[in-house]
């Protein structure tokens, strides 16, 4: 008998969690058949990630608790009004259309070059970014229509053109984690939805990584996949022991990213490693390196509950915020490996929270 994963809500933000540990186990794997020479870590930074896997769990119990013996409402008329279909399905083509821009802008497709890759983060390129990855979900989740998804589609292919492979990524799992909230899935359509997502994030990073030019690679697609959760483990482990090193610049150049050409992961790398090239160092890394552990802890119960909150609005009133959950939930699970040092995703979490502060009502049960 198959069992009604519709019992279990798969992406609740405990999911988070479960990713987290999976993630360790991939690194394990990549440890153990020490592929690229990888060595492992110190049992101190595995201790390092499961706290702050505790104090995210932490966050989330404090918004139960924040939520408790309150009834949550949206005012439907201001949604209405602010997100008519008009203007929703104005804003998804004004994304793919600035992204067609910005791919003539660069004279060919990223995807198969590592010096055009290295130029496709303009900021038209953000820009569509930032309007694109909303509005196809609250598209999705308030106006939900068979041919909005050629749309998606559209935007996908154009987003994968630029070989960034988490932006490709958090389209595919945020409109996943909509029609999960809004359809009524098969089990199996579920499972081809998660194998498709998972060989989309194997063959855009082996093209992405096979594409630049400078470097050679022999692993296979499966290989690196392993090799890229022990890497960036490894770099955790060289934050856990450099603690407050950054002195504050990456969140700095992170929130003046629109403004500074400058790549936070640059200096995660220069940091880390001793090299000056873009490095990720898990959801754990940067405030490691910019504050110390008492940052980090702070930021995981901060993200957890933010993000329990809005997964509450949304159970409760559906509507738009079922599009702005699976948003911030598709870049918490990318953070997992990035870190939070992209600007577009800190402006995704200040829209979602002044909508929810404009458009919902959370009071006590039974006050006028």
């Amino acid at each position: 008998m198959i069992m009604d994963y519709k019992k279990y809500d798969i992406f609740s933000p405990m999911v988070f969690v479960l990713l987290v540990i999976i993630y360790l186990i991939f690194s394990q794997i990549a440890f153990s058949y020490h592929i690229h020479k990888l060595v492992g870590v110190d049992v101190y930074t595995i201790g390092i990630v499961l706290l702050g896997l505790a104090f995210f769990i932490i966050g989330l119990a404090l918004s139960n608790y924040f939520l408790k013996n309150k009834e949550i409402s949206i005012n439907t008329e201001k949604i209405d009004k602010i997100f008519s279909k008009r203007l929703v399905l104005s804003l998804v083509i004004i994304g793919i259309l600035l992204q067609i821009v910005n791919l003539v802008y660069l004279g060919g497709i990223p995807l198969f070059s590592g010096y055009l890759k290295a130029r496709a983060a303009t900021r038209i390129w953000l820009l569509s970014y930032l309007i694109f990855l909303p509005s196809i979900n609250i598209l999705l989740a308030k106006y939900d229509n068979k041919k909005y998804y050629l749309l998606f589609l559209l935007g996908l292919l154009l987003f994968v053109c630029t070989g960034y492979r988490t932006t490709a990524i958090a389209i595919v799992i945020s409109v996943l984690i909509t029609m999960y909230y809004t359809k009524d899935l098969p089990w199996k359509y579920l499972i081809l939805s998660l194998i498709a997502i998972f060989t989309l994030l194997v063959v855009v990073g082996y093209i992405a990584v096979k594409s630049i030019e400078w470097q050679t690679w022999s692993s296979t697609p499966i290989e690196l996949l392993f090799y890229r959760a022990g890497y960036t483990l490894q770099v955790l482990d060289h934050a856990v022991f450099r603690q407050g090193s950054t002195h504050g610049q990456l969140l700095y150049n992170t929130l003046m990213g629109f403004f500074k050409s400058s790549d936070p992961r640059v200096i995660v790398g220069s940091a880390t490693i001793g090299k000056a090239h873009s490095t990720t160092s898990t959801i754990f890394g940067p405030a490691l390196l910019d504050f110390g552990l008492y940052a980090m802890l702070l930021q995981m119960i901060i993200l957890g509950f933010i993000i329990n909150l809005i997964y509450k609005v949304q159970i409760n009133v559906k509507n738009i915020f079922i599009g702005l959950y699976a948003m911030l939930m598709a870049h918490l699970i990318i953070w997992i490996e990035t870190g939070p040092t992209d600007l577009v995703v800190f402006l995704f979490y200040l829209i979602s929270i002044i909508i929810l502060i404009y458009a919902v009502n959370i009071k006590k049960v039974g006050s006028k």
